[in-house]
């Protein structure tokens, strides 16, 4: 979920270290959501129609640094919302520690593929994520949480190292739990990427390539589930408030009939306070199975009044197809309100 944070920091000291920083941050939402949610597995499209109605979130970030008198600096985050705890991966939980262009992340963080890739929602946001959560739309997580990060409490490694515009990616997902009726965990999933930033003629441009792989993820099943997956992105930013990215992947499995390949196309343009992005994406062979498809728009237009107070517009429309069947199931859903930020 997109958030603007602004943070208040505190400076403190503790034996051992230089200096280390405690900031917090947080945000709000309000609005109005309704429409259809679909759902894909096996296959099989499920449909349900929502009733209009409210929404609110609360978070609140405690974000953590620190230098140690070596010149490591190093760091951690804790996320609650809604005056609880969360355990989602989606909080990111994670400790870091770097030194100069090198950067080692250890728990809920991206590996390597999705940190390489660059992501089609490239400007605002809507109290719910209608613009990226179409069935078109592809976070480029890749086979990040193939090992269930939030059971097994982030069992992701990623290591970066940057230099003359260029960030190369290492990353290893372990799986620390032996699955009921499996003999052994699965095996490791490494990952492996690199990303070109630089600045051409007045436009920032970036380009991504990443891959993950692993040998066998699915200890309990009777035969190897080897999977990989190989994805290119590029992205573009303009003097004149437009931006631009696309984005094309394909993955594989060895309980797949067919490769399933996606790609994406996304714009931006910021002027002033108004904001408006737009995105479109589509999976072939969803699922590994021949010719199924699915395939989605995404729109979040934003309004910036000041202060720290956004007015936001979202919308998503999907389709999924039954190649078997000649079945297409269509949704869409929308969202209106305030985020807010302190």
């Amino acid at each position: 979920m997109k958030k603007i944070l602004i943070a208040s920091t505190a400076l403190v000291g503790f034996a051992g270290a230089a200096s280390a920083d405690i900031a917090l941050s947080a945000s709000a939402e309000m609005g109005l959501m309704g429409g259809d949610t679909i759902t894909v597995a096996a296959g099989v499209a499920t449909k349900v129609t929502n009733v209009t109605q409210f929404h609110n979130d609360i978070d609140v970030t405690a974000t953590m640094t620190g230098e140690a008198d070596n010149g490591l600096t190093f760091g951690t985050a804790l996320n609650l919302e809604d005056a609880g705890i969360t355990t989602t991966a989606a909080n990111d939980i994670a400790a870091w520690v770097a030194y100069g262009n090198m950067r080692l992340t250890i728990g809920e963080t991206d590996g390597a593929f999705d940190a390489a890739m660059q992501e089609v929602n490239l400007v605002g946001g809507s109290i719910v994520d209608n613009e990226t959560t179409h069935l078109g739309f592809n976070g480029n997580a890749g086979l990040d949480g193939t090992h269930d990060l939030v059971a097994h409490g982030g069992q992701l490694a990623t290591f970066q190292y940057s230099a003359s515009g260029f960030t190369g990616f290492l990353s290893v997902e372990l799986d620390d739990t032996v699955k009921a009726g499996a003999a052994k965990a699965g095996d490791p999933i490494w990952g492996v990427g690199v990303r070109y930033d630089a600045e051409l003629g007045g436009v920032d441009l970036g380009i991504g390539l990443g891959h993950q792989a692993t040998n066998d993820a699915d200890s309990v099943a009777a035969t190897k589930d080897k999977r990989s997956t190989t994805g290119v992105s590029i992205d573009a930013t303009f003097a004149n408030g437009l931006s631009a990215a696309l984005n094309y992947s394909t993955q594989k499995r060895d309980t797949w009939a067919k490769d399933q390949q996606h790609a994406a196309i996304g714009v931006g343009y910021t002027m002033n306070a108004l904001s408006i992005g737009a995105n479109y994406g589509a999976y072939t062979n969803l699922g590994g199975i021949n010719k199924d498809t699915a395939s989605g728009f995404g729109l979040a237009v934003n309004y910036d009044l000041g202060g720290g107070l956004v007015a936001q517009a979202g919308f998503g429309s999907s389709e999924t197809k039954d190649n078997s069947t000649g079945i297409k199931t269509t949704g869409q859903n929308w969202s209106l309100g305030l985020a807010m930020s302190f």
